[in-house]
């Protein structure tokens, strides 16, 4: 009887442990799939795609000077560069170096495909440096701001160390005539191409007249150059200018305006959309530019488009960042990472009848 009812209570405790044990471990599964469907959820959005893509081999140091932990983008190349490169890319122009932030920029699905398909910075120099000479050095993280000017220019916007076969590929379509062929390794003419005399008399001409326009080309570089070496000077930072709204602005056309901001820093300059017919646009437009070592007054300038006239003016102002670059220095990133360094100001516009600015600050050190 002791045997039995010891059986039952044995049975009583081995079936309420299998119930805990099943009701943890369902618990258990259940926030192990919740945490793994947040996980899948972040490695699959742009930011968390973007990390992966950073994370590789090729793309952990910057593909124009190999400094570690790049947080720059040349969305136009693919390359992945630090704060200095990117500043000597932006003087490059957008049309040949579009630079965004890592970390500053909204990132969307199409950008980041678009930087895959590029094939980072393994792919990017596999094109662009294919023929370094001997008589040329690839910059260090240490190199001066005029040999990174140097070796960026002749890389991206000249593009001297192309594979020679691209440089100078095949301009014409393969003749249909039968001859004694050879064959084109270059993937822009993968054809056999037959040879002619006659043919390869009008080639020699065409590319004899391209080696001559692309030396003028080549000795106007050289001459803007050097006119821009005279003033060569490093960056410290770089500073992102959220132009957010304007309010009560002047008018300059019948009863309204079609406004649009200029920022200044330096010899740099980049501007905004204009918004048709208000007095209270709203922007939210983003713009970046890098702050020079002896940090200028950041200036802005309104003004009104006009198709057929000179553009109007609507009131300027100036802002001095350097108090902003040294809370930034004095902080760091972790100040950055809680939004210490950014800063809302409401400008008021100088010299015109009113107006009101709303713009957000944030600046960012050589280091990060």
């Amino acid at each position: 009887m002791s045997i039995q009812q010891g059986n039952a209570e044995t049975k009583h405790v081995s079936g309420s442990c299998l119930y805990d044990l099943l009701r943890g471990t369902s618990s258990r599964l259940g926030q192990e799939s919740r945490t793994w469907k947040h996980c899948s959820s972040s490695n699959n959005n742009p930011r968390g795609r973007l990390e992966r893509l950073l994370s590789e081999a090729g793309n952990r140091t910057c593909a124009d000077c190999g400094s570690p932990d790049p947080k720059w983008v040349s969305l136009s190349t693919g390359a992945f560069i630090c704060i200095k490169c990117s500043g000597v890319h932006r003087s490059l122009g957008v049309h040949i170096s579009k630079v965004v932030s890592v970390k500053l920029d909204e990132w969307t699905d199409e950008q980041v495909n678009c930087l895959t398909e590029l094939g980072g910075n393994i792919a990017v120099n596999t094109k662009y440096e294919a023929s370094i000479p001997d008589n040329c050095r690839k910059p260090k993280p240490d190199s001066s701001a005029e040999e990174r000017l140097d070796f960026i220019r002749r890389k991206y916007e000249l593009q001297q160390f192309l594979n020679s076969d691209l440089q100078l590929s095949c301009p014409f379509r393969p003749s249909s005539s039968p001859a004694h062929c050879r064959s084109i390794s270059s993937s822009w003419c993968s054809a056999i191409v037959p040879v002619d005399k006659k043919h390869c008399e009008k080639q020699k001409g065409l590319g004899l007249s391209f080696r001559n326009s692309k030396k003028k080309s080549e000795d106007k570089l050289r001459r803007r150059k050097s006119d821009s070496m005279a003033g060569m000077i490093e960056f410290v930072g770089v500073i992102k200018v959220n132009i957010v709204r304007g309010t009560n602005l002047a008018v300059r056309d019948v009863m309204t305006s079609d406004p649009y901001v200029i920022l200044s820093l330096g010899n740099q300059s980049v501007k905004t959309r204009a918004i048709k017919n208000s007095l209270n646009p709203i922007w939210n437009e983003s713009l970046m530019l890098s702050i020079p070592e002896n940090v200028p007054p950041l200036k802005l300038l309104v003004y009104d488009k006009d198709t057929f006239s000179t553009d109007d003016f609507m009131g300027d102002a100036e802002i001095d960042i350097l108090p902003l670059l040294s809370a930034a220095k004095a902080d760091g990133e972790a100040a950055a990472a809680a939004g210490m360094v950014k800063q809302v100001i409401p400008i008021k516009l100088q010299h015109v009848e009113r107006g009101i600015l709303e713009i957000q600050l944030e600046c960012i050190p050589l280091t990060q």
